[in-house]
């Protein structure tokens, strides 16, 4: 069995993402409704809403790492990264047992993508495979022209994604440590919060810049480190 997913042109998925390394918060009924999916055992189609940075990008390659686990064939597919090329990247997915769609809202207004997408659901629907699909919006709100489009993207279950409270987000940023490695001090979390805005986005790019220097300095997530690294880069040094 090929330990990875199948993806188009060298795209790559992070090995990071996997479900155990998601914190759910309020939406543990997604992720388990994803595992089942991609393992075979749930919905067909299932539609994740939520604006950027909420983790529609790491469930939908969590469920790839997951389908591979079964023994299941999978692929990708993040759209806004592909769309300079043409709906063909569609062409012959049916063929596997479970197809990844990302950023779907990039692709409405775009008739050959919103046509190839429809054409594509209505394959994976015949051959008896799982379609996940993820955009920032329902697909009734999303902008897409084609209806029939729409209407398909919401035969199947729609999720949409809940914002962490405070006490979630330093769970997650914990979460995160730990996956690669690091301790995550609670001092040190609940300073981020305080001094930046608190939105998962935001802290998960703090930490991001943190591990970094923390690899690089080989030095433990501090209050002072911490405090140290930011205030370089805030200040350009």
């Amino acid at each position: 069995m090929n330990s990875h997913p199948q993806l188009p042109l060298g795209l790559a998925l992070r090995d990071s993402a996997r479900f155990n390394s998601f914190y759910p918060g309020q939406n543990l009924e997604t992720v388990h409704g994803l595992q089942l999916s991609a393992a075979g055992k749930g919905e067909a189609l299932v539609y994740v809403a939520g604006s950027a940075g909420m983790g529609k990008t790491h469930l939908l390659q969590a469920a790839c790492y997951e389908a591979v686990r079964c023994g299941r064939t999978t692929c990708y597919l993040p759209l806004q990264e592909l769309l300079e090329f043409t709906a063909s990247v569609f062409d012959d997915l049916e063929q596997l047992d479970l197809v990844c769609i990302d950023d779907v809202t990039t692709i409405a207004g775009h008739e050959g993508w919103e046509h190839g997408l429809f054409t594509l659901f209505n394959r994976v629907r015949e051959s008896g495979g799982t379609l996940l699909v993820a955009g920032e919006r329902r697909p009734d709100r999303a902008g897409f022209r084609l209806r029939d489009l729409v209407s398909r993207l919401g035969w199947g279950v729609i999720y949409v994604l809940k914002p962490l409270a405070d006490h979630e987000v330093i769970a997650a940023l914990g979460c995160r440590a730990r996956a690669r490695g690091l301790q995550l001090p609670q001092e040190t979390a609940q300073y981020l919060l305080r001094r930046f805005p608190r939105d998962l986005p935001t802290q998960v790019a703090l930490f991001d810049t943190l591990d970094t220097a923390s690899l690089i300095e080989q030095r433990r997530l501090t209050v002072p480190f911490v405090k140290s690294v930011l205030d370089n880069k805030l200040t350009g040094r």
